[in-house]
């Protein structure tokens, strides 16, 4: 039996969830690891006099407010430079960092006590259990605007849900500090994978004297921010090109920590990442389409299939009215008009799998060790003649002969690539129709999501824990992350099953999920999965123990080291 398999159904069954949290409000950028999907780099060695690391980053950092956090670039650099009551190891497990050791746990499986161990912020100070209590009540109030605090917290941690509605006090969340070393934390009900998520960058601890005394200025740019992990973030002024992590002195577990000097830099175009890799300037670099293709024998490649999913978000109501998207045939059609394999094998050529479905391939396994993917296959799958067929019914039914559809999309080289190549598919297939491209940066999308501010997005998501429902409840009604005007009853009915009654129920709590899947994709067409992403990157042989995760931030940094440069 595969280890992380095994891990994964000795959490279920035990109800602790062990295992794995994860980043999301994914960029479509490329994030490589080794195949066997652990450390990268390569044999160990003597360290070298100079422990520097020069990287690249393909988007700016939008924020670096953990409360405010929702994308790739923001919690990959809050998983180096802060710590969590959890960690993800270099086995990608979920184990204890600013909680001293495993929680008390109550009968009922409601209630967590966690001690902390004795660790500082840069600053000096002492991490207490109270900074875990207002970074957390902060998170969920609905004053903060936080797209993640009511997300993660809401249905898991008791009163959440009713505070980020506004009608209960902030101080009324499930969580209280006995003392300054003991937290207590009291659940909604009982969560199988509870644990994993005290990794994940929502539920990093903030100092309550230190924000307040910021004010607005708080997290604007790396003067303005505490850190209690690994590294502290310099040089960056909170919107630039450019950025610095430096190893923190103040670090629990600094003795660990080789690397003195990670700087990096934000490349988007694919051709100069290649330069900056070849000529030495950089340690690393990813691949895509022709570049892969022309280096993928070489020996410092690097590959992975990740546990992210990119597709096509039908917003079916845009400024109060009612879209073209919101009738289904519509939507169906057009998830049904483009050749996934194509794209993967041509555009992207990095070893991406067409996606017909939302929770991804080798992701989860029941009980049985059989892939969640196995339950429901593959759905809507590239059909032109059908898609024809489903677009005149639709485009009759809308009294439309022709129709202008915005496709949103990110600035990089390869989103615009992908997107030219969709754009021509959709209107080669369905008659009719032009698909005008609006490209924009990554964070100005997410801006324009939050605001329902579009008609077709290209999105993207990656995990926030090991389990089916990280995908799943993304698209219930009036989740944060849905944003698209798409409602079903039996699919929120499903989806509420899953995690009331059917919580510790394995097999149907399984089922449930596979038919909540199936009514998303194959019966409403409420989104278009397009692929999985698969990476590949050049790094040198001297970097060695970059630790990549499926979940959380997409790297870690902490048992990264140099050797064999000099």
């Amino acid at each position: 039996m595969n280890r992380k398999k095994m891990y994964w159904f000795l959490c279920l069954v035990l109800g602790l969830g062990f295992f794995l949290a994860a980043c999301s409000g994914n960029s479509d950028t490329t994030a490589p690891e080794n195949e066997e999907g652990g450390t990268e780099g390569g044999a160990s060695g003597e360290l070298d006099s100079e422990q520097v690391l020069n990287i690249m980053e393909s988007a700016e950092i939008p924020t670096m407010d953990s409360a405010l956090a929702e994308d790739a670039v923001a919690f990959d650099v809050l998983n180096n430079v802060n710590e969590g009551l959890y960690r993800l190891n270099q086995e990608n497990i979920a184990e204890p960092a600013m909680a001293e050791g495993e929680p008390e746990v109550s009968e009922d499986g409601l209630t967590y006590t966690f001690k902390l161990r004795d660790a500082n912020w840069s600053d000096g100070t002492p991490v207490t259990a109270q900074d875990f209590v207002f970074s957390w009540q902060r998170a969920v109030d609905p004053a903060t605007g936080s797209p993640y605090g009511p997300y993660m917290m809401a249905g898991t941690i008791k009163n959440a849900a009713a505070i980020a509605e506004g009608s209960m006090d902030k101080a009324e969340l499930g969580i209280e500090a006995t003392d300054d070393k003991t937290l207590v934390v009291t659940l909604e009900r009982p969560v199988p994978y509870f644990l994993s998520l005290m990794s994940f960058g929502t539920f990093l601890p903030q100092k309550e004297a230190f924000v307040t005394e910021k004010g607005g200025a708080y997290a604007s740019n790396s003067d303005n921010l505490l850190y209690n992990g690994p590294f502290m973030l310099t040089n960056w002024d909170g919107t630039g090109l450019t950025w610095t992590l430096e190893k923190n002195p103040e670090y629990w577990d600094a003795e660990t920590v080789k690397l003195q000097t990670i700087n990096v830099d934000v490349v988007k175009d694919a051709g100069t990442g290649l330069n900056l890799y070849n000529s030495g300037d950089k340690d690393r670099t990813g691949l895509t389409g022709e570049f892969a293709m022309q280096y993928a024998d070489d020996p410092e490649v690097i590959r992975i299939l990740e546990p992210s999913i990119f597709y096509m978000k039908f917003n079916q109501e845009r400024n109060g009215q009612p879209t073209v998207l919101a009738n289904e045939n519509i939507r169906r059609a057009i998830s049904l008009a483009f050749n996934k394999q194509d794209l993967v094998d041509v555009v992207l050529a990095n070893g991406s799998l067409p996606a017909n479905y939302l929770v991804p391939t080798e992701f989860t396994f029941d009980e049985n060790q059989e892939d969640f993917r196995e339950v429901n296959g593959d759905m809507n799958e590239y059909n032109a003649e059908e898609a024809k067929k489903l677009w005149a019914q639709g485009m009759e039914e809308e009294g439309l002969t022709e129709v202008t559809i915005e496709y949103l999309g990110d600035d990089t080289e390869l989103s615009k690539k992908m997107n030219e190549y969709l754009k021509a598919q959709l209107e080669g297939n369905l008659e009719g129709l032009t698909v005008s491209i609006k490209t924009v940066p990554f964070n100005v999308r997410l801006e324009l999501d939050e605001a329902q501010d579009y008609e077709i997005q290209n999105s993207g998501w990656g995990p926030d824990y090991q389990d089916p429902m990280t995908f799943i409840d993304l698209f219930v009604t009036g989740s944060p992350q849905n944003k698209m005007g798409y409602s079903n009853p039996e699919f929120d009915a499903l989806v509420e099953s899953a995690k009331g009654e059917l919580a510790l129920d394995i097999p149907a709590r399984w089922d449930a999920m596979a038919q909540a899947e199936r009514i998303l994709i194959e019966e409403d067409a409420a989104i278009a999965p397009i692929y999985q992403r698969g990476g590949m990157a050049l790094q040198k042989p001297y970097v060695n123990d970059i630790v990549v995760h499926p979940f959380g931030g997409d790297y870690s940094y902490k048992w990264a080291y140099i050797s064999g440069k000099q």
